[in-house]
């Protein structure tokens, strides 16, 4: 399969992360040490994505200095800046110069996942599809309604029983962008539910038992860091030193460059890099991000 194009929806203000993301932009949260859109980067990289586009809004400079023209990943990356923060269709839209007459992929940019997408975009070519969601089944998100022959029929705003989860995964045909409204924020959904109502081929692929993670909510993403274990109890960063004096409990994730000293004790918390936790201190069920030193216990605490 020859390579494709890739967007990442990442404009977004990462709110439900506060107050993790009220000095970096959501895609730039750690995840296992790694940031979120570094791990979706090379997702796609592995199913042959090698042309990507970014758009961002929120501390764009942190995002263009990480992103680096994507150097640091062997492949093209590109942002599209939102002064104002167009949506999903909106910021799709905004794009439409980088696209050629391929179909491209657009993933959320707060999802983890191992899904197959070489064998979505494949179905999505076989099918003559004109948009592919990619669905499974997670019942807190369960919105998008079927038939046998996979073609969406609906998209509910609640979730119901008999129904399917968009995974934040697109694979959109070029043509599609002439039915986004230009130059104003909008939703793609919206713009999906006109398609369907006319008939077009909007259908779903559907993966099962896939490892998919929302990591846009504080709860999710403590889960997803507990996943980035792979079954191990710590995860200690690079340049980090943990006195032979100190506890590590339960489970931890430990930054690059941090500094556990003398009686200290971690118990099933996240510290992010460049952080000191001062003799005897004990964290606990807690997520440090804020550099610097930590001289007082914290226990529940996100900060």
């Amino acid at each position: 399969m020859k390579p494709m194009k890739a967007m990442i929806l990442a404009a977004g203000l990462g709110t439900r992360l506060l107050p993790l993301t009220a000095n970096r932009p959501k895609p730039l949260v750690p995840v296992g040490n790694r940031p979120i859109i570094d791990r979706t980067i090379c997702w796609l990289k592995t199913h042959g994505a090698d042309d990507i586009i970014v758009n961002a809004h929120y501390h764009l400079d942190q995002m263009r200095h990480h992103l680096d023209q994507g150097r640091p990943f062997g492949l093209k990356i590109h942002i599209s800046e939102e002064p104002e923060i167009l949506g999903t269709g909106g910021g799709i839209q905004k794009t439409k110069w980088f696209w050629g007459r391929d179909p491209f992929i657009v993933v959320n940019g707060d999802i983890l996942t191992d899904i197959d997408l070489s064998a979505a975009y494949r179905a999505h070519l076989k099918n003559g599809n004109l948009v592919t969601l990619v669905l499974h089944d997670s019942a807190p998100f369960n919105q998008i309604r079927i038939n046998r022959q996979k073609d969406i029929l609906d998209i509910n705003p609640v979730p119901q029983p008999g129904r399917l989860a968009f995974t934040g995964i697109h694979i959109i045909s070029p043509e599609v962008l002439e039915n986004i409204p230009a130059g104003r924020p909008s939703c793609i959904l919206a713009s999906y539910r006109l398609l369907i109502r006319d008939g077009r081929p909007i259908r779903g692929h559907v993966v099962k038992n896939p490892y998919w993670r929302d990591a846009g909510t504080i709860e999710s993403y403590i889960q997803a860091n507990r996943e980035a274990l792979n079954g191990a109890p710590f995860l200690v960063g690079r340049n980090a030193r943990v006195h032979d004096d100190a506890q590590l409990n339960g489970w931890a994730v430990l930054g690059d460059n941090i500094i556990v000293e003398r009686g200290a004790g971690i118990t099933r918390s996240i510290v992010w890099e460049n952080v000191t936790i001062k003799e005897g201190v004990q964290i606990v069920d807690s997520i440090v991000a804020t550099p610097g030193e930590v001289a007082a216990d914290r226990v529940g605490v996100i900060e």
